[in-house]
């Protein structure tokens, strides 16, 4: 047989590439005993998602001889190195289904059960582009755009994450992560992922709509936020951090601007495009990780072995811009500077106080000016109005990584104690705001209620950002 013309073969490379690209991501829904939407993604091919062996399973459930193989799935790559990185790297290690049941149980396949409705075939479904209305652009990013819009299924308003496809690479591993491990996250305190879209060109995450982020709203509050309403917001970010720890799972990307605020103050966790299931035992991930002003100085001096205590450094800086109305460590050039901003305070760190780190990547003692640790209220005044304020600050803000609280002990503090006893005992999906006398001080004479009502006429700044 003759040889294929140049031509020819670059035909097919182009036909192979688009294949590859658009067979990644089949996505089926079906309805589960709650209500609630699951998505199966699978590859198009002969391989159907059967069995357990394609079922990704948080991994505290995972059977120990199963753990093995989910280990080496999630290392074999870091999609975090370079954020861009795209799908066609894993095309022959990912055939999963996402929060799916096995078919093995004899049930009708997902496949098959598109959203089916008894109204109309021309009725708006779930899984379709048709099924929203796009209101207004909210924000723009790299490589997604966000819209309000609007459900035709139920007349609800959603903020739409309109990712775009190039059709030599595929889907951003951003976007693949973020849906994966929102759609197993159902908590009050965690944006609600409604809806995946999948078409040619994009790829669309269908969101609850909040009004504004905690970013936005310290804008629209300078000075410091009411001490109960930090409370209460300190409260929520640490009850859904618990939640997504236990399930060893990262944020990695904590700032203001994803702390999501509802119009009745509850805060929820977004944009997990950064977010990582952490393995057991644990491995290297990319130090490229966390805005700079709130990424931890273990992770600024080239670590890359964390754990949850990531987080918790991100939590100490928001809950100390919360109450002094200015960031914590608002470094203006580079990693350097922002190094010497945290050691002014909290003191240069040596192997007596903090174990290994001369042996951390970036850490040269002779090219940091050496500080004593201070107390926390000599450089925010502020923390010193509050009972027990600067105690948790600074069981957040340690140096040494190990020496931070947790989530979890985190709500068990001194600070929490005027708080109803009732709060401990909310179910995952209840609202702390259900319990009866949990509500939000006015801030400065204007209520979140009226921020709420001037998002919706356009005359605020407040937007949904995912």
């Amino acid at each position: 047989m003759p040889a294929p013309q140049p031509a020819e073969k670059i035909g097919k490379m182009k036909k192979l590439r688009r294949t590859l690209s658009e067979s990644f991501r089949s996505i089926a829904f079906k309805k589960d005993d709650s209500g609630f939407d699951e998505i199966c993604v699978t590859k198009m091919s002969t391989r159907s998602c059967q069995g357990t062996d394609s079922v990704v399973k948080p991994l505290d459930t995972i059977p120990e001889d199963k753990k093995v193989r989910v280990q080496r799935t999630q290392s074999g790559f870091d999609p975090f190195e370079k954020p861009t990185s795209q799908v066609k790297r894993v095309h022959s290690e990912n055939n999963a289904c996402i929060n799916a049941k096995s078919s093995s149980t004899g049930k009708e396949s997902p496949k098959l059960r598109r959203h089916s409705s008894p109204s109309s075939p021309t009725s708006p479904k779930f899984g379709k582009a048709d099924s929203y209305e796009k209101l207004e652009k909210l924000g723009e990013g790299s490589y997604a755009t966000v819209y309000k819009g609007k459900s035709k299924v139920n007349g609800k308003l959603v903020a739409l994450k309109v990712i775009r496809l190039q059709e030599e690479e595929g889907t951003p591993f951003t976007a693949i992560r973020e849906a994966s491990l929102l759609k197993g996250l159902k908590h009050a305190n965690i944006v609600l992922l409604h809806d995946i879209i999948h078409t040619k060109e994009t790829l669309t995450l269908v969101f609850e709509y909040v009004h504004t982020d905690l970013c936005q709203y310290m804008d629209k509050h300078p000075g410091g936020l009411h001490p109960d309403n930090v409370k209460l917001f300190l409260f929520q970010l640490l009850r859904g951090l618990s939640y997504i720890h236990q399930r060893y799972i990262l944020h990695r990307d904590l700032k203001p601007q994803n702390l999501l605020i509802s119009d009745t103050g509850e805060l929820k966790l977004a944009d997990f495009g950064l977010a990582r299931a952490k393995s057991v035992p644990s491995h290297t991930y990319s130090n490229e990780v966390v805005t700079l002003w709130y990424r931890p100085p273990d992770v600024l001096l080239g670590s890359t072995d964390y754990s949850t205590c990531l987080d918790m450094w991100g939590v100490g800086c928001i809950y100390i811009e919360m109450i002094q109305g200015v960031a914590a460590f608002p470094g203006m050039k580079d990693i350097q500077d922002q190094l010497e901003r945290i050691f002014l305070v909290l003191g240069t760190p040596s192997e007596d106080t903090w174990p290994g780190v001369n042996s951390l990547p970036h850490f040269k003692p002779d090219r940091f000016t050496v500080y004593s640790a201070k107390k926390l209220r000599q450089a925010w005044n502020k923390l010193g109005y509050v009972d027990h304020a600067e105690e948790l600050a600074s069981r957040f803000l340690q140096c040494f990584p190990k020496s931070r609280l947790s989530a979890q002990a985190a709500l068990t503090q001194e600070y929490f104690s005027n708080l109803p006893p009732r709060l401990w005992e909310l179910q995952d999906m209840s609202s702390i705001f259900t319990v009866q006398s949990v509500k939000l001080q006015t801030e400065s004479g204007d209520s979140v209620q009226v921020c709420a009502r001037r998002n919706s006429q356009g005359k605020a700044s407040c937007g949904s950002k995912h």
